[in-house]
């Protein structure tokens, strides 16, 4: 499949996180606090804005808007 993504600086891009065979593991307490230290190193690492956040069971959406300067969803997804 050809993904198509744009590449204008500021955009703002929905995406949605699966967990491996739909498991309901995501509001487990541990894993919430989990879930919250990563975005928060990551926030820190990564000059974006998260809009928008639902977190589900088995699944994660995510609004967020990227900066002016050029940077990717696949840089902020690799960070570690």
């Amino acid at each position: 499949m050809q993904y198509r993504r744009s590449k204008t600086p500021g955009a703002t891009f929905f995406f949605t996180v699966v967990t491996y065979r739909r498991n309901k593991i995501l509001c487990h307490e541990a894993n919430v606090a989990l879930i919250k230290e990563a975005f928060l190193h990551v926030t820190t690492c990564h000059p974006f804005r998260n809009r928008a956040f639902v977190l589900l069971p088995d699944h994660i959406h995510c609004l967020w808007t990227l900066p002016e300067m050029i940077i990717t969803i696949r840089s902020l997804c690799k960070s570690g």
